[in-house]
């Protein structure tokens, strides 16, 4: 491909062989129901039902990695795998680069928003307001690789770019002192919990206005897991999941596509859990062994989904029910965390007395049905589930009704 264009170029992106284009009909069903998987889970485990839940439905505290800890990145992943197909298929319907890039910054501020919403419901309590978070970690890896997307298709800049981001935010963290503290390694531990570069740049530039400050913490504690910085191997991994999104959508055939994600979940694995060795996983930091091991597992779970589904056959025609709900999910995916995110702060005010004490909706579900489950990590999981069901009705109906909210 030749030179890269400006945004502002009024002809489209060229499209590589007609042949190979997404059509509905040749829609990947595997990209679909990863996506569906993935806000599944993810709306369980934000609402894990507390601390007798299970460990892997829960993060880890700082070093390691849970099944819960490969959501969030997961998420992230299908981002950019989809920025292809999703770019694309506006380009057959006659899209420019500038209304391609407007589209890009509208829809980045509108997810970015929902953040904000997200974190201020009910109450929005702007002395401690949080500004970072899940969707505005999405709405920057989305703006940034998709930005950069329509500006450049080559491949060979897309694998440079996530090479620095994720060998330059390990150079950061290990070589640059923190000040204030000294040099990682040396000074003070390297990857220290309170002291490492991510949470000194946002409490500098965050005060007061960081996820982990509430109920009167050290200041010298205060951090945020979707911090500003960390959003640069973030974006590594939204350029990881465009990678594979560009493989996918080329012109080969499938055995040897599934071969091509095999072997780079493979590679991802092996290269991730190696550097961990002197560069732990840490999802609090997205350190960029976590980048690599993420990137692995969810290239692994999309190579089994796309043999099954897209090589194999299943989940189309009869055996549709197979996928129903991860379809139903995935294409209305915003909107059901919104639902997972809000509707648990709607139900905790509804106020009422039980028994003769204080109760609310939540409450009353946990002392009176998820208390008769035989272990608390069943009651836990309960819990989670009923979230899950209760989040799928609307987008179901929505589904239903081919109504697809597309911010």
């Amino acid at each position: 491909m030749g030179m890269a264009q400006p945004i502002s170029a009024p002809r489209p992106i060229p499209i590589a062989n007609p042949a190979s284009t997404v059509t509905p009909a040749q829609r990947l069903l595997s990209l679909d129901v990863l996506r569906g998987i993935t806000i599944a889970f993810m709306i369980m485990v934000n609402n894990n039902g507390g601390p007798g839940s299970w460990r892997f439905m829960n993060h880890a505290q700082w070093n390691g990695l849970t099944p819960t800890d490969l959501v969030f990145p997961t998420f992230v992943f299908v981002v950019g795998a989809s920025i292809v197909f999703a770019f694309h298929a506006r380009i057959k319907r006659g899209a420019t680069r500038a209304q391609l890039a407007r589209h890009t910054v509208q829809r980045a501020i509108i997810i970015f928003a929902l953040g904000l919403i997200v974190n201020g419901f009910p109450f929005f309590a702007l002395d401690h307001f949080r500004v970072y978070g899940v969707l505005q970690r999405i709405a920057v890896c989305y703006l940034v690789v998709g930005l950069f997307y329509i500006w450049d298709q080559r491949v060979s800049t897309k694998i440079v770019a996530a090479i620095v981001a994720i060998v330059g935010y390990w150079v950061l963290l290990r070589y640059v002192p923190v000040p204030g503290a000294g040099m990682p390694g040396r000074d003070i531990p390297f990857m220290d919990q309170r002291f490492n570069l991510v949470s000194w740049l946002d409490r500098l530039i965050m005060p007061h206005h960081l996820y982990l400050e509430y109920g009167g913490l050290d200041p010298h504690n205060l951090r945020d897991p979707e911090g500003l910085l960390s959003n640069l191997p973030a974006i590594g991994t939204a350029l990881l999941g465009l990678l594979t999104g560009l493989w996918l959508r080329g012109q080969r055939a499938a055995k040897s596509t599934a071969g091509g994600l095999a072997v780079a979940a493979t590679s991802c694995l092996a290269l991730g859990y190696l550097w961990s060795l002197s560069f732990p996983l840490n999802k609090n930091l997205w350190t960029s062994s976590f980048v690599l091991v993420a990137a692995g597992w969810s290239l692994t779970v999309l190579t089994l989904s796309y043999l099954v589904m897209d090589v194999w056959g299943w989940g189309r025609g009869q055996s549709k029910w197979l996928v129903y709900p991860w379809l139903v999910l995935g294409s209305n995916a915003i909107t059901a965390y919104m639902f997972s995110e809000i509707v648990p702060g709607i139900l905790e005010r509804i106020s009422f007395t039980s028994n003769g004490k204080p109760s609310n909706v939540l409450a009353w579900l946990a002392d009176n049905v998820f208390i008769h489950m035989p272990t608390p990590g069943w009651a836990a999981f309960a819990f989670s589930f009923f979230t899950l069901a209760y989040c799928f009705l609307p987008v179901w109906i929505m589904y239903r009704k081919k109504i697809f909210v597309k911010v």
